[in-house]
């Protein structure tokens, strides 16, 4: 017999996927048009190697069971006070991960993987290393969907101080506050995701040239670290600056 908990969990899990709908308790008709969200979930290979072919587990029909996944994220009403997500488009967000991490969770190498294959005229194994860590709030080595959706709500949907807060924990390499000297090594991760043979040619001093400019501009008091207050104020003073953080603004 299932405990009151267990019970919990996979209502949890079927309302987040839309397979089972709390008011009626049968499944929801699917949507008719795939969503950029979608799309960008197609491109999350969470198989081992050596497992069967991708694209046969990517077959698997839009209404498994949810017990097939291993991990359970929170209730759905949490997740939705959380980010700045509507509870529809959670749901879709859930049922492509879902259906893509069949495990629940993206460790390391599958997110090297992914995003090998945005850069693939580089070396991007660094970048995602650094990008990886900055989702991986737990520090556990994997990202869950609750990892994944607060993330990318802060990047999509953020405020601008939420944004410049997320950017400047990528940048603190060591998590200590600070964004040191050693933010060299992430722009050389940048540079080598771009690849050798872009246009015009970047000098081997560029990673150099642009850590020494960020320290020109944000540390204010010459002390050889940037605190997160001198970095918030100088990146909302700088109008390009302000300006990228709304790239993304219509993505979803």
């Amino acid at each position: 017999m299932k405990s009151r908990s267990q019970e919990q969990s996979l209502s949890d899990s079927r309302e987040l996927d839309r397979s089972y709908d709390p008011l009626t308790g049968n499944p929801p008709s699917k949507p008719n048009k795939k969503t950029i969200k979608q799309r960008f979930l197609k491109l999350l290979p969470c198989y081992p190697s050596g497992s069967s072919s991708s694209s046969n587990q990517r077959n698997t029909s839009d209404d498994a069971d949810p017990s097939t996944v291993s991990y359970r994220p929170e209730g759905l009403d949490r997740l939705v006070q959380h980010t700045n997500f509507s509870k529809k488009e959670l749901q879709v967000l859930y049922r492509g991960f879902k259906n893509e991490c069949p495990s629940g969770v993206v460790n390391e190498e599958t997110f090297k993987t992914i995003y090998a294959q945005f850069f693939p005229q580089g070396d991007s194994s660094m970048y995602a290393h650094f990008l990886f860590e900055a989702f991986d709030t737990n520090n556990n080595g994997s990202v869950s969907f609750e990892d994944f959706v607060v993330s990318l709500s802060i990047i999509l949907r953020g405020s601008i101080t939420d944004k410049l807060n997320w950017a400047f924990n990528l940048y603190d390499l060591n998590k200590d506050g600070c964004i040191t000297r050693e933010m060299t090594d992430i722009m050389h991760s940048i540079y080598d995701m771009m690849g050798k043979y872009t246009y015009p040619d970047m000098r081997d001093t560029a990673p150099k040239e642009h850590v020494d400019s960020f320290f020109q501009k944000m540390d204010r008091n010459n002390d050889g670290v940037v605190t997160i207050e001198e970095f918030l104020e100088t990146c909302q003073k700088d109008e390009n600056i302000m300006q990228s953080m709304h790239m993304f603004d219509n993505v979803i």
